[in-house]
């Protein structure tokens, strides 16, 4: 480790690895930090590296913690291609805030800096980014972005707000409906104790239907910033796979570096399979395949572009 970056938190020891975590805090954008798991291939040598980050935010370390026992055979995969890799956690989801708060401003007042909005989870990621592209063993010039879910749609945002960060990104089953700014059905509903909209019962699986349903001007114009090739996955009976493809849709009639795959499977966010109470991984050949995939997307657009 460098004199000019800090030594982690802590270092989690990973059953059945000799590659441990090491548990950093990356300083956010508004003076707090925001953590992250970081694993590297070796202890010498610089690596690309890639983010994982899965659905909505929340859970600080302990979260983090849970998910290296729980999650860590993607983990092993990218580690045995080459990759350092982190599983990131950012602050919680707010309601329409990248829809309604616009790009994030910079200013100063009193010799300190001044916001003109709290950042977002998103700015979270840009923040563990920005971190780890300092340390000794990431090249940071190679850096990549897999994520599930709303974290599918928190790479579309980070890729339109801030372009120039990311070599690579993978969109597993992507959350679109903010970034599209879609008009729900009657399937959504507010909640009278909160008055936030429960969106957990949208039924989205046509992407013409979807496509009537969104602001498309303002998710091509969103989607005109973005500058790194994305591999879209879809998985074929969800709900909201009209949403998936959609995304794809508009990046690819936006001359966009855009591949869509679509697989059949049981879980959501099938690309991070599972490892049980006892210590065994489940995962099948559609993970295996769909893995592999990711991988090789990765190396062609983040290791060897």
């Amino acid at each position: 480790m460098t004199d000019d970056f800090a030594a982690p938190l802590f270092i989690q020891e990973i059953p059945g690895s000799n590659r441990p975590a090491g548990i950093y805090l990356a300083p956010t954008l508004d003076g707090l930090y925001t953590p992250y798991a970081l694993r590297t291939p070796a202890d010498e040598g610089e690596f690309p590296f890639v983010f994982l980050a899965y659905g909505n935010g929340g859970g600080g370390v302990a979260w983090l913690r849970s998910r290296l026992r729980t999650h860590g055979y993607v983990m092993d995969q990218l580690l045995a291609a080459g990759y350092a890799c982190a599983w990131g956690r950012y602050r919680t989801e707010v309601e329409l805030g990248y829809h309604r708060g616009g790009n994030l401003v910079i200013d100063a007042r009193q010799g300190m800096e001044l916001l003109n909005r709290a950042p977002l989870e998103y700015e979270d990621e840009l923040a563990i980014l920005r971190h780890v592209a300092a340390h000794p063993n990431v090249d940071a010039q190679r850096l990549g972005h897999v994520g599930v879910s709303h974290a599918g749609e928190m790479l579309f945002k980070l890729a339109s707000q801030y372009p120039g960060l990311l070599r690579a990104g993978v969109a597993c089953e992507p959350a679109n409906h903010e970034f599209l700014d879609l008009t729900p059905d009657d399937t959504v509903f507010v909640n009278p104790d909160t008055q936030l909209r429960n969106i957990e019962s949208m039924q989205m699986r046509d992407a013409e239907r979807v496509r009537t349903r969104v602001n498309v001007p303002l998710a091509l114009e969103r989607i005109a910033n973005i500058d790194l090739p994305m591999l879209v996955m879809g998985r074929d009976n969800d709900e909201l796979q009209g949403i998936f493809r959609l995304s794809y849709d508009l990046l690819h009639e936006s001359g966009k570096d855009a591949t869509w795959v679509s697989y059949e499977h049981p879980l959501h966010g099938y690309i991070f399979p599972v490892t049980n109470a006892q210590g065994d991984v489940d995962v099948d050949d559609v993970q295996r395949e769909s893995i592999a995939r990711v991988v090789a997307f990765l190396d062609e657009h983040v290791k060897n572009a």
